[in-house]
């Protein structure tokens, strides 16, 4: 073998260890974000359990309330297909934002039931509906923090597909830029 011949076998196995190193790095920053949608989906399982429970336990108390039922019924269904979405896609933009979009708007359907659940004092002191409520209000700062952990490791994983060499091999290698809670 020449030493021309040598020198391009070192020069492209140096290459192909810095993507190869690229590549690894690139997937161990996806590997945080999955980690952090784990948390946040535990907690959205967690809401719709209790959402369940809430509905099912006002809905004869609060017959006359059906829409405002029916809307958050509706916004939770909305919030489980976009975590099934994400299940499949946890890094992709559009689920990203799909589920932001159904967070929202289950969080303002929400407001309005417990409010008027609220003005029903014996709706608060059935058990079913205290306990559902309980967790309801204890798990928005348990979701805030794993956001902040998910969005935390999305700008990881966004600064790592913009460095050099994985900014020119992202599209071969199918990263795409992750979207923020």
């Amino acid at each position: 073998m020449s030493q021309t011949e040598l020198t391009w076998l070192v020069l492209a196995s140096v290459l192909g260890l810095w993507v190869l190193g690229a590549y690894n790095r690139t997937t161990a920053l996806r590997a945080a974000i999955l980690a952090a949608w784990a948390q946040i989906e535990q907690a959205l399982v967690l809401r719709a359990q209790a959402l369940t429970e809430l509905l099912v336990a006002v809905a004869s108390p609060l017959a006359s309330e059906a829409a405002a039922i029916e809307a958050v019924a509706s916004a939770q269904t909305q919030v489980l297909a976009s975590t099934e979405a994400m299940r499949r896609r946890p890094v992709a933009q559009e689920t990203v934002a799909e589920l932001s979009k159904a967070d929202a708007v289950l969080a303002a359907v929400l407001v309005r039931l417990v409010a008027l659940i609220e003005q029903q004092p014996a709706l608060l002191a059935d058990p079913a509906v205290h306990a559902a409520l309980q967790v309801l209000r204890e798990l928005p700062p348990k979701l805030a923090f794993s956001r902040q952990v998910f969005n935390e490791a999305a700008s990881a994983y966004n600064s790592g597909t913009q460095q050099f060499p994985t900014r020119l091999l992202k599209s071969v290698l199918g990263f795409v830029q992750a979207g923020l809670l």
